[in-house]
């Protein structure tokens, strides 16, 4: 044998098993879904820097927030998404579905990871209330040869539960049109954890905590309406899950994961 070709043998011989190890290594996530309020604290101080010393005490990879302000009159015309980006130092993607103030309201991403694909979907409304919207993204990982599909949303407030069964309707149907991707959906969904929404959801997600845990109102929480849920089941395990024990910044409390995902089922 030639000495270059038993070099080159020899050196896949030696890489092929670091690779296929390298490959089934679980990948562990830090996941966190914070409705913020447009930065109003139950102080009544608008204070961007506090939110963003919660998204940072738990360093995570990725956060969906809700109630986020860009350029609004009421936050200062700031532009909320930047301003939150710039602060924990991660990518930031938002989602615009409210005109308001001369700026938007909406919903947004942050990614220790790069955002290689998004987009904004307006969920249905049903009666003329508050458009709500769900931001679509596919982040890039390590270790993986797939982005994970990341939604974030808020849902619809009201008593009335049909726009919030629509939405989670709508909400699967895009899980489905990505069957062969990991998926992570975050958000305020306002609804229980024993509502018909959260019923619909996990006929294709499941929850990152089995039991409720409270995350509203802030000061003492009482109800469960902010979650993390992962699709498919097989591919992800719960490391931890729990809800921040900050009462102050936000008018909800966040709530945070670690997942396993097994990216040698890709």
């Amino acid at each position: 044998m030639k000495p270059l070709i038993k070099y080159l043998v020899l050196a896949a011989m030696t890489l092929a098993p670091l690779s296929a190890s390298y490959s089934a290594e679980p990948l562990r996530l830090r996941v966190l879904s914070y409705n913020i309020h447009h930065g109003a604290g139950v102080d009544s101080k608008l204070d961007l820097q506090r939110i963003a010393d919660v998204i940072l005490s738990v360093e995570p990879d990725m956060v969906a927030l809700q109630e986020v302000d860009k350029n609004v009159k009421r936050s200062g015309d700031v532009d909320q998404p930047a301003e939150l980006a710039r602060l924990t130092k991660m990518n930031v993607v938002f989602g615009a579905n409210i005109d308001l103030q001369g700026g938007h309201y909406g919903n947004a991403i942050l990614s220790r990871f790069p955002i290689i694909r998004h987009e904004n979907h307006r969920l249905p409304n049903i009666d003329d209330g508050e458009q709500r919207g769900m931001i679509e993204a596919e982040i890039a990982l390590p270790k993986s040869n797939q982005p994970l599909l990341l939604l974030a949303t808020h849902l619809d407030h009201r008593p009335d539960q049909r726009e919030r069964l629509a939405s989670a309707k709508f909400i699967n149907e895009r899980l489905a049109g990505h069957p062969q991707l990991p998926a992570l959906l975050a958000g305020d969904m306002n609804a229980r954890p024993d509502s018909e929404t959260l019923r619909q959801f996990k006929t294709k997600w499941t929850s990152a905590n089995e039991k409720p845990m409270a995350t509203y109102p802030v000061n003492p929480p009482t109800i469960q309406i902010d979650f993390i849920l992962h699709s498919p089941a097989k591919r992800w395990k719960i490391i931890e899950c729990k809800v921040l024990d900050e009462a102050v910044a936000s008018d909800h409390r966040a709530i945070f994961a670690v997942l396993e995902l097994q990216t040698d089922l890709e």
